[in-house]
């Protein structure tokens, strides 16, 4: 395992956070191509702080994917300030990770940004109750106190309510949710947001005070916004939309989406090894949970009818119109109008899907099969 790599990727996010906060050189690490024999230096913003929900960047650099590329790939972890399609448009970073509602969202107010390749082709939002509480629809909401993380994560859930004919502002209670089940444990909502291969982990790690065992599945009832059709697209990888017009950043861009690909099929067929790259991170969650993480992450990629990071058009559709359409609490919506058709592309997955299909690489996952995994208190 490449350690090394992996830390050299961490001790460069400080530099990253003041760049994020315009303290730090402008200088943009996007690309020339290297001289013969070199490796192209890349950054990849992160969304979020190191954890299973990235490992297939993780694995692509442990594993040596992005050097077989001739790329050296460093990983820029993601935090609560940090705004990765921000980062990626103001020259901080060559390539980033959003979510598709947050990206558009930057993009509308003038991030130059292009979704370049849709490794997330399902949502992992839920809303989860207790099981008693009989809520197991969105319509049930109504008249309850549900918590949601806002900053943009909460559409999902404001889409459902409406599909259901509850109106946000005023036939519920709003309740703003911290990054964890504590809300929901100690019972002062009814209702918490999740993602499925996160926080819903976290309460089946808790235990239960009354039998002095760890809670199950059977204690809790989930939303699954899938099935409320009030789903919306989530991690992708994106690209700077000026520079797509440079050959050199073209090539470049497919050799780093044929790596990716590499990373997560890896991950895919190598859910405990990929664990343990994560944990090596310096992650603060466990092994069991990161585990549980993988496993869940997996789910919202393979299988991959059209392979791994198409943009599939009707999810794309639902994606947007639930973006023009449906208001928050205070009546705003994500977009004001449809983006433009430089906002996804599939010219470059497509190229790095047939170049992972001739190195004898499963693209499409159609037979994977998610595994059963056993939590630990508290994900240890």
């Amino acid at each position: 395992m490449r350690k090394v790599r992996i830390f050299t990727a961490i001790a460069a996010t400080s530099a990253l956070i003041l760049a994020g906060c315009g303290t730090a050189d402008d200088d943009s690490s996007t690309a020339t191509p290297a001289a013969s024999g070199e490796l192209t230096p890349i950054k990849l913003q992160l969304q979020w702080f190191f954890q299973a929900q990235f490992a297939g960047y993780i694995a692509a650099v442990d594993q040596g994917f992005y050097k077989e590329q001739g790329l050296d790939v460093q990983l820029l972890e993601g935090g609560t300030d940090i705004v990765p399609q921000t980062v990626l448009a103001t020259g901080k970073a060559d390539y980033a990770v959003a979510w598709v509602p947050k990206a558009l969202a930057s993009r509308e107010q003038g991030a130059g940004i292009t979704d370049v390749g849709q490794i997330f082709g399902r949502s992992g939002t839920y809303q989860v109750a207790w099981k008693d509480s009989g809520i197991t629809s969105a319509a049930q909401l109504k008249g309850k106190k549900v918590g949601n993380w806002g900053f943009g994560n909460e559409f999902e859930l404001f889409a459902g309510m409406t599909k259901a004919g509850i109106d946000p502002g005023k036939d519920v209670t709003l309740v703003q949710q911290q990054f964890d089940m504590q809300a929901l444990l100690k019972h002062e909502i009814d209702a918490a947001q999740a993602m499925s291969y996160n926080e819903y982990a976290q309460l089946l790690e808790a235990k239960n005070p009354k039998t002095g065992k760890l809670y199950t599945a059977d204690d809790f009832s989930i939303i699954d916004w899938k099935n409320e059709g009030s789903a919306m697209l989530q991690d992708a990888v994106w690209a700077n939309t000026a520079k797509l017009s440079d050959t050199a950043y073209q090539q470049q861009t497919v050799k780093f989406l044929t790596a990716t690909i590499k990373g997560w099929a890896f991950c895919r067929d190598n859910a405990e090894k990929c664990r343990d790259m994560v944990v090596a991170t310096g992650s603060k969650l466990g092994k069991s949970h990161q585990l549980w993480q993988m496993n869940e992450v997996n789910k919202l990629i393979w299988p991959a009818a059209g392979g791994i990071g198409v943009v599939d058009d009707a999810a794309w559709k639902q994606t947007v119109d639930i973006s023009q359409t449906t208001k928050n609490q205070t009546g705003d919506t994500v977009l004001k109008k449809a983006p433009d058709d430089k906002a996804y592309t599939n010219d470059y997955i497509n190229q790095a899907i047939t170049a992972a299909k001739a190195a004898g690489v499963d693209v499409n996952g159609t037979s994977f099969q998610p595994t059963t995994v056993t939590l630990e208190e508290g994900g240890a």
